[in-house]
């Protein structure tokens, strides 16, 4: 009987292998080839939902961060995830580190400087570049990469965390729906699916943000043209280390590069502070905090249905939820993996809280420094953002003193994150495929790992940071619908604590 359930779960796990390599490989081919018809549908997929379901997304996202609040305070905080007797793996500072690097790192070094000026520039149903446009700036900054962000991972990781090591089950995704609900129909093939789909193409275009600022850093640093073939060149680059790294294991990779990624963004981050308007930023900081907690419940449910703001929301606010949810299954699987014996109220703290206080100090400190420059240094500092949102990093520099070696830091930051996440991914894409093995083949790890790349460059082709948000958040429309399923079937199992 054991050996036929054996045998059962290994059909299963190579078909979802099979299934999500032919998908993935077929559209990475499809992106190659014809780039621009693979843009029309993910820009047409996605701006469907982004209108016809924004009710749904945010309603769902807001969710999350009710359930996190009430897992971290309420009756079930005290349980291990794990058995009772377990403990960390991991110090906190490099669990910290792993989940920050391989959650949004790259992402808050794109945005830091550009998106609070793009919404001091143009705020939703307010007067642009005013001191209530830019205080508002802050706010809307905030609430796209702060709590809901981070409530979206941590439950995503809570549920697969608590399934796979307090109820013995594989580290997947149809696990919890499983153990709930059985797998009719194909169901657990279908969860997946979906999952690895939304892992890859979240990584993808998040991936191919990350090169376009490499490329631009290249270019403001060491006067290198920006071309298709310096991107493929940065992407090349880039695969092999991840690929080098990723057979490596867990505990020295990843964990590594982690450490390295907080100590490089720590410094720069403390010399933007401390070498720019001090006083500003750190006055940005504080009532920042008690701007964007007085307003999180109205933001939480702000959907501007009496005015004609849609395209504003769907360009920003539920591009940016859906962007996490698409990222939900492999930041989930991976901080669910590096999380067993914490309970589930450090847990849960450790993942929403703390990780939101450094990404408003971060905002605080990069995008202050520019709304200083525009609002009392002689402005000019929006042209350079608007001109080309990866160069906004490097504009900023400029005003600052050893521009040039910030410049390099910066460059060596954005390319280690970048090899962190794509390790991460192809590392968590690699446990999905291998009925949830914790250590999974390097053999298997190094084929996604081609694989995503194939998937980024076809992204690449495209040059657009609208195409790499649309490819972002195309996994993650369907795999929402899982991800309710799923937590479904923990608020259903946990019940039976003590």
């Amino acid at each position: 009987m054991k050996n036929l359930q054996e045998n059962q779960e290994k059909s299963k796990n190579h078909l979802v292998f099979f299934v999500s390599v032919v998908l993935c490989g077929a559209i990475g081919i499809w992106g190659m080839i014809a780039p621009d018809a693979m843009t029309n549908a993910a820009l047409g997929m996605t701006g469907f939902a982004l209108k016809s379901l924004d009710w749904f997304f945010l309603a769902l996202c807001t969710g999350f961060l009710i359930l996190s609040i009430y897992m971290a305070f309420g009756p079930y905080g005290h349980i291990r995830l794990g058995k009772d007797e377990d403990r960390p793996e991991f110090s906190t500072i490099s669990w910290l580190a792993m989940l920050f690097a391989a959650g949004m790192g790259a992402g808050l070094i794109f945005w830091g400087v550009a998106e609070p000026m793009f919404h001091y520039l143009s705020p939703p149903g307010m007067t642009g570049k005013t001191p209530e446009a830019a205080r508002m700036a802050m706010v809307i900054t905030n609430l796209h990469w702060g709590l809901h962000a981070w409530s979206i991972y941590a439950v995503c990781a809570l549920v697969i965390a608590y399934f796979g090591f307090r109820k013995g089950t594989p580290s997947l995704i149809s696990s919890p729906i499983k153990a709930e609900f059985g797998c009719k129909y194909g169901l657990c093939h279908t969860a997946d699916v979906i999952g690895v789909l939304a892992v890859v193409f979240g990584l993808a275009g998040s991936l191919t943000m990350g090169v376009l600022q490499v490329r631009a850093g290249l270019g403001e640093v060491f006067y290198i043209q920006a071309t298709d073939s310096v991107s493929l060149m940065i992407l090349l680059l880039m695969t092999l280390c991840f690929l080098i790294s990723a057979t490596t294991g867990l505990d020295k990779g990843i964990k590594i590069l982690s450490n390295i990624n907080v100590f490089i963004a720590v410094a720069i981050l403390l010399v933007i502070i401390f070498v720019g308007p001090t006083r500003f930023i750190l006055e940005i900081f504080i009532t920042s905090i008690g701007d964007y907690f007085s307003q999180l419940i109205n933001m939480s449910f702000k959907l501007y249905p009496y005015k004609d703001l849609s395209g504003w929301t769907s360009g920003w606010t539920l591009t940016y939820l859906i962007w996490w949810l698409a990222w939900g299954p492999f930041v989930g699987i991976f901080i669910a993996r590096i999380s067993r014996g914490r309970t589930i109220r450090e847990f849960t703290i450790g993942v929403v809280l703390l990780p939101t206080l450094f990404s408003m100090l971060w905002f605080a400190a990069f995008g202050g420094s520019g709304l200083y420059i525009e609002m009392f240094g002689g402005g000019g500092f929006a042209d350079f953002v608007l001109e080309d949102v990866s160069k906004a990093l490097f504009a900023l520099f400029t005003w600052f003193p050893f521009s040039k070696i910030l410049s390099i830091l910066a460059l060596l930051l954005i390319f280690v994150f970048l090899v962190t996440s794509a390790d991460s991914g192809t590392f968590v894409v690699s446990m999905m495929t291998s009925n949830g093995d914790l250590n999974p083949p390097i053999q298997l790890k190094l084929i996604w790992g081609v694989i995503i790349a194939m998937l980024t460059a076809g992204t690449l082709f495209t040059g657009s940071v609208t195409v790499a948000k649309a490819m972002a958040i195309t996994g993650a429309i369907p795999f929402s619908f899982i991800l309710i399923l799923q937590v479904i079937a923990f608020l259903r199992t946990i019940r039976e604590e003590r």
